[in-house]
Parts: C-alpha cells; structure tokens; sequence
C-alpha cells in the first residue's frame, strides 16, 4: 500500500453546518475534506449531444423465448420485463430494436413489378408481443432494421450469406431491379406494426453491410448505400419515418458510409441518424456528420456466461459501463442499443433465460446507471475532471434534473470534489446509485449540496450516478 492510499483512507472529515456528513456503502459526502484527490466541474451551459435513448433487441427468437416457447413462466416473464423497462427497479429502456426479415413476403410475387402478396401473423417471431409490451411500460421509440432483403430479391439468391440487392449498381440480377419493391416492403413491414399498436419511428435497410454471415446478411457498398437511401428515402418520408444507416459492422467501418453520404446532398437529406457497431472497431470518436449518431449494436466478446462486475474478462460489467461512457462522451451519440437484452445459453447478453428460470449479469446494471436516470429528450452536458481514472458523463433531463455518472477506474476509492455550475439551482440534493461488485444499481442515502459545491467519495472501481434537484 502507497502513502497516497494510507493517507487516503486515513483521512479525517470536517462536518459543518451546512452538511451532515453522510456514509454509505462507500459513497461518502460531505464539508471540503483536508485534501481532495479529484475536482470535477459539471457545467450547464456547455452543450453537448442530445439523447434519443438506450436499448435492445430481442430478433432472431429470443422475444418468443422471453414469452415462454421454452417453458419461461408468465411470472418470470413478468420479472424479466421488470428488469429491462422499468423505470423503478430495472434498467428502464426506451428503444427497442426490431429485426426485419423475409416474413412478410417470404416468396417471389413474380418479380419486382408484380403486385406484391405480402403475410402478416401478428406475431413477427414474438417481436410484436415484446413491442406491446414496452409499449405499456412507455416505451415509445422502436427501430426496425432490415438485416436481408428476402433472397429472391438479392444476387444469391438467398437471405444468408450475403449477396447484393438486385438493381443497384454493380448487382444485376435476371429477375430485374428490386430496389423499388424492396423499399415498399420496408415501410409495409412498418404498417403491419402500425395495426398492433406500435408506430415504428426509424427504419434501416441495412445491417452490417460490410459483413457476410452464414445467416440473415446483405452486402452494400458506401456508394450502392448511397444510391439506394435515394430510392427509399421518398418513400419511407412519405409515410412519416426516419432513415437509420447503416449498422456497419464497426465505428471506424461505419465512418466511410457516413462519409459517402454526407457528400451526396440527396442522400444526405434522407438520412436522420448515422449508426454503428463496436464489433470491428471501438468508438474512437464521433462520427462525420452533424446529424444524430446511435451506436446501435454490441455486445462484448465472451465465450461464458457471466455475472461478474469486474473480473477482467472483457465481458463483466466494467467494460459495459466503460463501453457506454466511451460512446456517450468520445462518440456524442444520441442512442446506445445494447445487443441482446435476454437470451440462452453462453450469451453475452443482460440476462441468460434457462427453461423456467434465469439469471441476471451485471452487465445489466451497467447499462441501469445510465438508461434509467438519462431519459429521451436529455442534452450532455459539460463534465471534467482532474482525475484521469474517473469517467465522467453529465446530462440535462427535461424535467430539469440533471444526471452525473462517474466511473472510478481507479483501485482506491476516490474523493471528488464538484463544482456545479449553471445548472439553474446551486443548493439541493443529490441521490446517487451505486453499482459494484456488491450492490446493482442501489439507492444510497441522499446528500446535501449547497453553494455549487458537492463533496462525495466514489467506491473503488465502482459506478455512481447522482441525481441532481433542488
């Protein structure tokens, strides 16, 4: 142990007047202490990206899972929807990420020109039944995406492995040019939705262009994602919905396609929010446009199921929490749609589903400090620190409340002292909800604050977010 640390933990606080001082679980304020090892300054009128949200997808059969298909109780369902929505006890989400596939018209018409002979179950794989059931909990944001066109559509002529969308440039295919037909089937996929209740908000016609997987995929190239936004974006804004690209399989990989858009003033018009994928490249700064960024898929690499919060697997609730700050701060996105919220077997997702029961990963804690106390409409706003291991993130709630979250790196506890500035009150409460190896998004005791200035300790390798009223 260091003189720093024993000084440290040793050190002795001043109680004033003005502030009780407040223990709990680690989490400690109170009057300025002899020596501070941090200063941090949240200042409101520095502005930053506003926030659409955060969420999940539950595609490829795990809503039909969650609803119990392999033997999950409506009680436990009841539970696992607790967890993922609610405001109160779980990690309050407010996207959910859709996932479209052949379903709807899984056979040829008879070509591109032919009148189309669309299906609809009213079930879409248990994704219209999860969409509903957000619904009730407020969720109202939902993003459909398309990984395929149907393959009958593509130049392989299959959903997997690839293939091009007949008709773009560089894909010719016998059966004609599919670009038209597959933009009305992207916003019919949207209008089955609409008569189940949920209005679908974004939509995107591509997931991982830059990938070939042995299921559900579809290549495109920056410029043929470009000449097709200029032959969807007419359609999709005629019935009232946003254009998401491009899902590209990494942030750096999703930089070229945000490139060729921008440079195209049609192309660019269409496009309301850039997203990508943290699989291939991690989040190293913002995208190239002024328009809304997502990060709208990843999940850590892992090969076990896991539940620690800090292990040093790469896939414990550390590197989630340190994921989301990277991409809220380095990246200014304005959503963050983790990949599976539950699903089965050695899944890196927020919980593991197992016949009747299932289990809860810290993971899902992360993401609870974030999503449950920065809601829809919130604007980052300014935070630093003189504290290289502590992340810190600030934001602006509608209702005027404002959210600090702090990522101690560090292996000791580390007193902060914060200076908080043009925030519209300077005296107030701050209640902060601590996540650590011991305690999952806890409530702790709240501590008084007064003259713009909060005194706190955040826990070694711990995550704090303090909510901030007068």
């Amino acid at each position: 142990m260091t003189g720093r640390t024993t000084l440290r933990r040793l050190r002795t606080w001043t109680v004033t007047s003005l502030a009780v001082l407040l223990t709990t679980a680690g989490v400690t304020a109170g009057a300025a202490p002899a020596e501070v090892a941090a200063s941090a300054t949240v200042n409101g009128s520095t502005r930053h990206q506003p926030i659409d949200g955060f969420g999940i997808s539950e595609h490829f059969g795990r809503a039909e899972i969650m609803r119990g298909s392999q033997g999950l109780p409506p009680e436990r369902q009841r539970e696992i929807l607790d967890l993922l929505f609610s405001r109160t006890t779980g990690v309050g989400l407010s996207i959910l990420r859709l996932g479209i596939d052949s379903g709807i018209q899984p056979t040829d018409p008879g070509g591109p020109n032919a009148a189309p002979k669309y299906v609809w179950d009213r079930d879409d794989k248990g994704q219209v039944w999860l969409a509903q059931q957000a619904k009730a909990y407020g969720v109202n944001r939902f993003y459909a995406d398309a990984w395929t066109a149907p393959g009958y559509m593509k130049t392989n002529g299959t959903d997997a492995n690839g293939g091009t969308l007949c008709g773009l440039a560089g894909a010719t295919c016998a059966s004609g040019d599919w670009r038209g037909a597959y933009a009305n089937y992207l916003v019919q996929y949207a209008k089955f939705y609409a008569q189940e209740g949920i209005r679908i908000n974004d939509l995107g016609f591509t997931n991982e262009p830059d990938w070939t997987a042995t299921y559900d995929s579809m290549r495109l190239t920056p410029a043929q994602a470009v000449e097709f936004t200029k032959v969807f974006g007419p359609v999709a804004r005629a019935g009232g919905y946003k254009i998401v690209c491009c899902d590209s399989f990494g942030w750096n990989q999703q930089k070229a396609y945000t490139r060729a858009i921008e440079a195209d003033a049609t192309a660019r018009g269409f496009v309301d929010t850039h997203a990508g994928h943290t699989y291939a490249s991690k989040i190293d700064g913002p995208l190239p446009t002024g328009k809304r960024t997502w990060m709208s898929e990843w999940s850590p690499d892992g090969t076990t199921w896991n539940e620690a919060w800090d292990d040093g697997s790469g896939y414990d609730g550390f590197t989630v929490a340190s994921a989301v700050h990277d991409a809220l701060t380095l990246g200014n996105t304005s959503g963050y749609v983790y990949w599976y919220g539950a699903s089965v077997g050695a899944t890196r997702g927020l919980i593991q589903m197992d016949g009747a029961n299932y289990r809860v990963s810290k993971r899902l804690w992360a993401l609870a400090n974030y999503s449950r106390f920065i809601r829809p409409g919130a604007t980052r706003i300014g935070a630093t620190t003189s504290d290289t291991g502590l992340k810190l993130s600030a934001f602006r709630n509608t209702d005027g409340t404002v959210t600090v979250v702090a990522l101690n790196a560090a292996g000791t506890a580390t007193p902060v002292s914060f200076s908080l500035r043009n925030l519209g009150f300077s005296a107030g409460t701050a209640t902060p909800y601590l996540t650590n190896g011991s305690q999952s998004t806890a409530r702790q005791p709240a501590l008084p604050f007064a003259g713009g200035s909060l005194n706190a300790t955040v826990p070694a390798r711990s995550l704090v977010t303090y909510t901030l009223t007068r």
